[in-house]
């Protein structure tokens, strides 16, 4: 009895710890994982992945970044420590094509793409933005510390916050750029997945194999960070992040029976085994809107339910897949199979986009033009954005914008003027177009000289501009899927019924070629004078260096001579034909004189 009286107080203390702590054990993060496959209209799969994860912490509390479960924590320390809002990172390789695919979930350019919104309290914009810039760019093996300021911009009008904010909006504390050069490639993925819950062997993440993904014929990888609503309130907020990587895939024609049949394995290498333990929604979303007609097929296997959403102009059908219900104890391979060969189809074109080119020929001035059509039945409010690099010189002066052979005047106009080695061309037009029309936006520039040093490896290859940012609201939700602004969660937009979307598009990225020096002329200059110098150098030593003097042929050899001739001469050979020889070669002479 004396020694259960000192154990049962023991257990009692514990218990009472355990009460305490009870409360601060509540899980206060989720995280949810999916995965949308929707067939294009010229046979392409089009195959989005959306990771996304929810912490319930108060951004502007400095404390809350110390505990950390399902967010990653090496993201996490950076976003605290350099005071970010918002951040909005993209690496893309392939250009997306609107006017054939419609849009996709989140729009990215050619390239590297990054946009950081700061706190107020932050001090040092400029100075914290090339901090970030760096870490980012040792975190995700990118060339993002390329990001200086000579490609950095404030926008005013095309970009603002995507997540929830209770200050008055400042455009001082954003900042953007891009590199229309930077290469996406597995050292770009590897990071990426590892910030994930469940990392890449289990759930959707483990289809991303690196093989086949970067072997589609568009791949774009993303990372979102905001701050979001907790409830419908908003009385406290939470943090989102955002992790998306699509791809667009060609699937194999059969030669047999000429079908494009796809599967998750056929795309990816491997079937599903699994979901993420981790995960409180795991699904796969298949978009069978156009499953009707000629190009019907039948998936496999059944879906868990097929869900319909009808608005005033559009009608959507998912088939959606609930991950768990399918990998218990087997394997997931979803597959679609064609009741009849494909037949390519004219898509329909959605009701905006763009297209941009390069005019003018030589190496002394040039254009850009920029085409913007809007399909629509209405006016359409446009913002447009472009970033030129400062070695080409835009001129302000030469901006025309025309519509059906009418001049549009810009309802504003943001200008920064570019500097030499400092900071580039941003221009920022707010246009209203008219219904059914094409809009042209046009421009000259010119070309800069470079120094010798300042031109790349490939320098003939030509240089980068960047993508230009277009902004507008649509009404027709045909070949629409992002999701509302509230939520990143793909089944969102299912459900989404409001009749205004906005969407943000990148137009085409220019290659402008620069007057460029002849790099293999030093190498041409120095083999050529080598070569004058090794064949002409031995005929000119000789003759500035040796004495040509008359030697009379009576003079008699001096002592020095016939003492040399002596040890020069042969000895005579012991042989009766050597001898012979000999005495042959010595009458020759006499008989001569005789």
């Amino acid at each position: 009895i004396k020694m259960a009286a000192p154990l049962i107080f023991t257990n009692l203390f514990r218990f009472l710890i355990f009460c305490i702590i009870l409360p601060s054990l509540k899980a206060n993060d989720a995280f949810n994982e999916e995965l949308l496959v929707k067939p294009l209209h010229n046979g392409y799969i089009y195959t989005h992945f959306q990771f996304t994860t929810t912490w319930d912490i108060d951004i502007t509390d400095r404390n809350a970044f110390t505990h950390y479960g399902l967010f990653p924590k090496s993201l996490g320390e950076v976003l605290d420590k350099y005071n970010v809002q918002e951040l909005h990172l993209s690496l893309t390789q392939g250009q997306w094509r609107h006017e054939k695919w419609g849009y996709p979930v989140i729009d990215s350019p050619v390239g590297a793409e990054l946009w950081v919104w700061f706190q107020e309290n932050t001090q040092n914009i400029d100075k914290t933005w090339s901090e970030i810039n760096n870490v980012l760019s040792g975190m995700f093996c990118a060339s993002l510390n390329q990001m200086d300021k000579k490609s950095t911009i404030t926008p005013k009008y095309s970009f603002k916050p995507k997540g929830v904010t209770r200050s008055k909006l400042d455009t001082k504390y954003l900042r953007y750029a891009s590199l229309p050069r930077e290469m996406v490639c597995t050292e770009n993925l590897t990071p990426w997945k590892k910030l994930l819950p469940c990392g890449s062997k289990v759930g959707l993440a483990s289809l991303l194999k690196a093989g086949k993904v970067y072997d589609a014929s568009y791949h774009s990888l993303g990372l979102h960070y905001r701050p979001i609503c907790r409830d419908a309130d908003c009385i406290e907020t939470s943090v989102e992040l955002s992790q998306t990587l699509s791809t667009v895939f060609e699937p194999a024609t059969q030669s047999s029976n000429g079908k494009q049949d796809w599967s998750i394995k056929g795309l990816f290498g491997k079937p599903l085994g699994s979901s993420c333990p981790l995960a409180t929604t795991s699904k796969i979303l298949v978009d069978v809107t156009s499953n009707k007609g000629p190009n019907s097929f039948t998936l496999e296997p059944t879906p868990s339910v097929i869900e319909t959403f009808k608005r005033e102009k559009d009608a959507r059908k998912y088939a959606v897949y609930n991950i768990p219900d399918f990998v218990k104890g087997n394997l997931l391979s979803l597959t679609a199979k064609y009741k009849s060969p494909i037949v390519y189809t004219q898509p329909v074109t959605p009701p905006f986009y763009t297209h941009r080119f390069q005019t003018g020929y030589g190496q002394e001035k040039g254009g850009i033009t920029c085409l913007l059509y809007n399909q629509q039945a209405q006016n359409a409010t446009v913002v447009y954005m472009e970033t030129v690099p400062w070695y080409i010189r835009m001129y302000l002066h030469s901006l025309t914008i025309t519509s059906e052979g009418k001049t549009i005047t810009p309802d504003a106009v943001h200008y920064v003027g570019g500097r030499d080695r400092e900071r580039p061309f941003h221009l920022e037009l707010v246009l209203t177009l008219p219904p059914s029309s094409i809009t042209t936006i046009t421009f000259q520039f010119e070309r800069a000289f470079l120094k010798w040093t300042e031109y790349p490896p490939d320098a003939n290859h030509g240089f980068y501009v960047s993508a230009a940012v277009v902004a507008t609201m649509i009404t027709d939700a045909q070949y629409f899927t992002p999701p509302p602004q509230e939520s990143s969660m793909i089944s969102s937009s299912i459900t989404d019924s409001r009749e205004e979307r906005f969407i943000q598009i990148h137009t085409e990225i220019l290659v402008v070629t620069l007057p460029t020096p002849d790099f293999s002329m030093p190498y041409n200059v120095i083999c050529l004078a080598c070569t004058v110098i090794a064949i002409g150098f031995g005929s000119i030593h000789n003759l500035t260096t040796r004495r040509f003097v008359i030697m009379d042929p009576n003079k008699k050899p001096g002592l020095l001579s016939r003492v040399k001739n002596f040890f020069k001469r042969k000895p005579k050979v012991d042989t009766t034909e050597g001898s012979e020889a000999v005495s042959a070669e010595g009458n020759t002479p006499k008989e001569k004189e005789s």
